[in-house]
């Protein structure tokens, strides 16, 4: 174990049948118990990926292509040379490394470069790349086919697992997206109430559908937009927008109010005391809608999601990521009431070709068979390590940095003190700090986002070696940016 750490290690206590809450495990002090030498989890062990494997990077044989030589070849065939903007280094600048494959903690580059991965498909991949029971449920159910445009047994499955995870979720369908799963939400709430008003928070993102874009975090925020073109004025009239932790006023226009119960998208800030409780009491006392994007902390967060944690329930959750357990997916979750406004059963319209993908589905279900309130619990340790980690590190070259938890949530921001709405993460997102510190770690084998305004995402696959080695990389940028 480093030094850094040493006196922060994790907790072999067993979890008990319930997630626990932030106070469980405090931002500033780890459990006295060491944890064992050895993996965090047999389950999150992938398959060739040991935990005790080299640091040292692989070459492949020289007839690989190059990074460069295929953003190159990108470039020229896709915009940006990317299928989605963050991934283009354009807010850090350089060329972006291009996935061969990944395993566990891990990915590899096509110049054989390896690095321990702190995106994971920007928290799609909870367990760690390529674990062993998705791989293989993938597999077996693409061995039956992969697509049929007709209902199947795992569908149901699933819309019973998450279900049954969440008190008041009684009917699901399923998506192929988080943005889908969003707007799906906001025609629902709008077919619902008979109502046209929005409203959304700075700093939120919802995906790219035209209403929710404007003020956005996430991709828009690091190109430097307020919104995008192509959208109408008439598209985003009925929005309003508000600031994060701050409870708005409504009245009896608005449909439905759509909130990330934990800001992921301008890096991490944690909603305020009082801030959810005050949406719940705002939107019942005019009939409007709440709506939680659980995209991001849907089921990572812990088993029942932002509701369990915080103690407030929605009207409507959106999930994403985790549930598709790396591949397409999204739902929208709410009382049988407001489900039976969508098509067929009512009037508002949703459909999709790949919605319950057979593929997707498989994987989901795989993934939150292993996401048991003990599983939570070691992914809570796993981030609290290197919470402790990077901050002492930055602490003893004294580095003004802060990384936020709220439970298995990582974020981290080159300022004195946590931001608590967009204005004061965008600050300290855009001071010029972040791009040095990811290109530095990125030549030390340790990949976070190659973006400020992102999340960092740990798996059940971060073994004590692979958060010993980032705490260790840490040290020695925090001493060169000082």
């Amino acid at each position: 174990m480093s030094d850094a750490a040493a006196n922060s290690p994790l907790s072999n206590k067993a979890l008990p049948n319930k997630a626990l809450p932030n106070s469980a495990l405090p931002n500033s002090a780890l459990p006295n118990k060491a944890l064992p030498n050895k993996a965090l989890s047999n389950r999150a062990l992938p398959n060739s990926a040991p935990s005790n494997s080299p640091l040292s990077n692989k070459a492949l044989p020289n007839s690989a292509p190059s990074n460069r030589a295929l953003f190159d070849r990108a470039e020229a065939v896709i915009p940006g040379g990317v299928n989605s903007p963050v991934r283009a280094f354009g807010s850090v600048g350089g060329t972006p490394y291009f996935v061969a494959r990944a395993s566990g903690p891990y990915v590899y580059d096509v110049e054989g470069n390896r690095y321990i991965d702190y995106v994971q498909s920007y928290g799609a991949t909870i367990l760690g790349h390529a674990h062993p029971a998705v791989t293989q449920a993938v597999q077996a159910a693409a061995a039956s086919g992969t697509s049929y445009g007709a209902p199947t047994h795992n569908e149901v499955r699933l819309a019973e697992e998450i279900s049954s995870r969440i008190a008041g979720l009684e009917m699901v369908r399923l998506v192929s997206s988080g943005t889908e799963a969003t707007m799906t939400a906001i025609r629902m709430a709008r077919g619902a109430t008979g109502r046209d008003r929005i409203v959304k928070f700075a700093g939120n993102y919802h995906g790219h559908s035209d209403a929710l874009l404007v003020a956005g975090g996430s991709g828009v925020a690091q190109q430097g937009l307020v919104g995008s073109a192509g959208v109408t004025a008439g598209a985003v009239a009925d929005t309003v927008v508000a600031p994060y932790n701050v409870v708005p006023e409504l009245n009896e226009t608005v449909a439905a109010v759509v909130v990330e119960p934990v800001a992921a998208n301008m890096g991490l800030v944690e909603p305020a005391a009082g801030f959810l409780t005050g949406l719940r009491r705002a939107c019942d006392e005019v009939g409007a809608l709440l709506i939680f994007d659980e995209v991001i902390t849907g089921f990572r967060l812990c088993y029942g999601g932002a509701a369990e944690w915080y103690g407030v329930s929605p009207d409507i959750w959106c999930f994403g990521k985790v549930i598709g357990g790396g591949l397409p997916m999204g739902a929208i979750g709410a009382s049988a009431e407001i489900m039976s406004n969508l098509a067929p059963l009512g009037s508002v319209y949703q459909a999709g070709t790949l919605s319950g993908n057979p593929l997707a589905t498989a994987a989901g279900l795989a993934v939150l068979e292993l996401l048991t309130p003990d599983a939570y619990r070691e992914l809570s340790e796993i981030s609290a390590y290197l919470q402790a980690g990077l901050t002492a590190a930055f602490d003893e070259a004294g580095v003004e940095a802060c990384v936020p938890r709220v439970g298995p949530l990582l974020g981290l921001f080159f300022g004195s003190e946590p931001p608590t709405d967009f204005e004061s993460a965008k600050a300290v997102c855009d001071n010029g700090a972040y791009p040095q510190f990811f290109h530095q770690m990125l030549s030390r084998g340790v990949a976070f986002a190659p973006g400020a305004y992102e999340a960092v995402f740990t798996s059940l696959a971060h073994t004590e070696v692979e958060l010993d080695a980032t705490i260790k990389a840490c040290r020695e940028v925090a001493e060169e940016m000082a």
